[in-house]
């Protein structure tokens, strides 16, 4: 089987709109979820969603692990509990083939030995300002349509995914600069947008002042 036909059958679990739903919910959970809390989320019973995150698992989209709820232990504590949270990588299916991937990392790879970071930055700031989205919408839920995977942390947004993640895995300087533009670009006023790592997310984080007051 080739990456292709992995990528094919992984989306295709999600054709299910139970599954969807469940991949969604845990996808954007800061930590591991349980099967209580993910049955509870989507509406359906603990059996049946434990049967299609299992079929997840299966199907490389979402990781599973075991770990006791309680701080109980030895006889009577119970059995551990199983505990899901999305795999880091990705599946990408174009029909026919593209390569993407390949002109952005080359384009990269150009920008950076030219040293044009600060030309690529103000290309990004100047896109985020003209997104229509970000300038009718509300912010969180423009980061969240675009993959970012925004949640709150004491009064800070972070964003558990990065759209950019396999650029940024070899350009990262160039790439995290871009996308704090670019964001920066889509802040409406009263938001602030930094650099500041989530693990296993995105290089950018946001506070506002509305939601600090």
């Amino acid at each position: 089987m080739t990456a292709e036909d992995d990528a094919f059958a992984a989306l295709g679990m999600l054709s299910d709109p139970v599954r969807r739903k469940l991949y969604r919910h845990v996808a954007a959970a800061v930590s591991e979820v349980g099967r209580d809390a993910a049955a509870e989320a989507v509406g359906v019973s603990r059996s049946l969603a434990a049967f299609h995150l299992d079929k997840l698992v299966a199907a490389g989209l979402l990781a599973a692990s075991f770990r006791r709820l309680s701080e109980r232990t030895g006889p009577g504590a119970g059995r551990p509990a199983k505990m899901y949270r999305r795999v880091e990588g990705e599946h990408a299916v174009s029909l026919p083939p593209r390569s993407y991937d390949t002109a952005g990392r080359l384009l990269a790879e150009v920008v950076e030995r030219a040293g044009l970071d600060l030309e690529l930055q103000a290309a990004a700031r100047a896109a985020g300002a003209a997104d229509p989205d970000a300038a009718a919408g509300d912010m969180v839920e423009v980061l969240r349509a675009r993959g970012y995977l925004p949640f709150w942390d004491d009064g800070t947004l972070r964003l558990g995914n990065c759209p950019f993640h396999a650029l940024a895995d070899d350009f990262r300087a160039l790439i995290c600069g871009m996308n704090l533009a670019l964001i920066e670009g889509m802040a409406p006023e009263g938001w602030s947008a930094a650099l500041d790592p989530c693990p296993g997310g995105c290089c950018v984080s946001l506070c506002s002042k509305n939601n600090s007051d």
